[in-house]
């Protein structure tokens, strides 16, 4: 049984971590990690967990902690101040904020606004998307788990451009997100009142998920690559949904660009290629490790459009972690992800 500690655990992404875990066979939630309510009983804060998640809070001590691996469900600047101690006592960490996924120290500080971590403790960082990453149990000490927004762009362009199948100047992503994507905080733009009845682009040109999906993108591609990238917020809980346009490069029909798809994930238990003809919403993978992807292409002038949803928590988030976690211990892959998404 493998015991595992969860730090930012008055957090939506640490409420799904828990959710998830409590049914997994592997293994055992031994720490929740909370600095703010350190002491209290978790279900006081999260009284839906009672009877199921039963430990109390606790602070995070680097130099006592006894655990086989942390998730660390927490905003960014605040894992790379524990990580480097964590890895150097052998405890694998997954990290779900974005300290540890971009590789160039100069391009986190100009999108985070923090000094970065230190360059050998990113170096050591694995960045992985698992339906494509190698993830080597015996020697990764770190997970940098992608994203919410990339999670959905880069599984729809990953196969676009490992086919050299697009021209690759022209990228041009649409994507939505519900308001959940913010964290629990509270900020003015979710707040219901300005959230409510309304819908906005932010952040255009600034958005810290910009570097993270060229970064992806070009070592995929191997050629620089940019992209132009618009994140809106739309009055739901959770869910995103991208829409992404590209050119392509040779003429190719509607049915030979989805057999594509169908071939590079037919092994991939957690991303499903819609029917030609069909296109995903949120709700259809509410609450679900999986994403959803539909595929159009204009024949005529050769454009593709490629629409791809998840659920920002947990595909985006929390379950894409586990899955990281089963692969990097050897479990199978679906283990305690292996639900249906809740509808309606």
């Amino acid at each position: 049984m493998l015991d595992i500690g969860i730090v930012g655990g008055s957090g939506y992404g640490a409420i799904e971590l828990m959710r998830l875990l409590n049914q997994h066979k592997e293994v055992n939630i031994k720490y929740v990690f909370s600095h703010s309510k350190s002491g209290q009983d978790i279900k006081e804060t999260y009284p839906h967990l009672q009877n199921n998640i039963i430990e109390q809070f606790t602070s995070l001590d680097v130099e006592t902690v006894q655990c086989d691996l942390i998730f660390f469900a927490t905003p960014s600047n605040v894992s790379k101040n524990f990580i480097p101690k964590l890895i150097e006592r052998g405890i694998k960490v997954i990290d779900l904020s974005g300290d540890f996924r971009l590789k160039d120290p100069t391009i986190y500080e100009k999108y985070y606004g923090e000094k970065p971590a230190p360059q050998s403790v990113l170096d050591e960082a694995m960045y992985s998307l698992p339906e494509w990453s190698n993830v080597d149990g015996s020697s990764t000490q770190i997970i940098a788990n992608p994203g919410c927004f990339p999670t959905a762009i880069l599984l729809s362009l990953h196969p676009l451009l490992e086919s050299d199948l697009i021209n690759k100047d022209t990228i041009i992503i649409d994507a939505k997100t519900g308001v959940s994507g913010a964290g629990r905080t509270l900020s003015q733009n979710v707040h219901f009142g300005e959230a409510n009845e309304n819908f906005s682009a932010y952040k255009l040109g600034s958005h810290k998920h910009t570097p993270e999906i060229e970064q992806y993108l070009s070592q995929v591609s191997k050629s620089d690559i940019k992209v132009t990238f618009t994140p809106h917020l739309v009055p739901m809980t959770r869910g995103i949904l991208a829409t992404i346009y590209v050119d392509l490069k040779d003429q190719t029909s509607e049915e030979a660009l989805h057999q594509i798809y169908k071939q590079k994930y037919d092994d991939k238990p957690f991303v499903r290629v819609r029917d030609l003809g069909e296109f995903p919403t949120t709700k259809e993978v509410l609450g679900s490790n999986y994403c959803d992807i539909g595929i159009y292409v204009d024949e005529d002038r050769q454009k593709a459009i490629i629409v791809a949803v998840i659920d920002n928590l947990v595909k985006g988030a929390s379950g894409q972690a586990i899955q990281n976690m089963n692969r990097l211990f050897g479990f199978n892959e679906d283990e305690g992800l292996n639900l249906l998404p809740i509808y309606p």
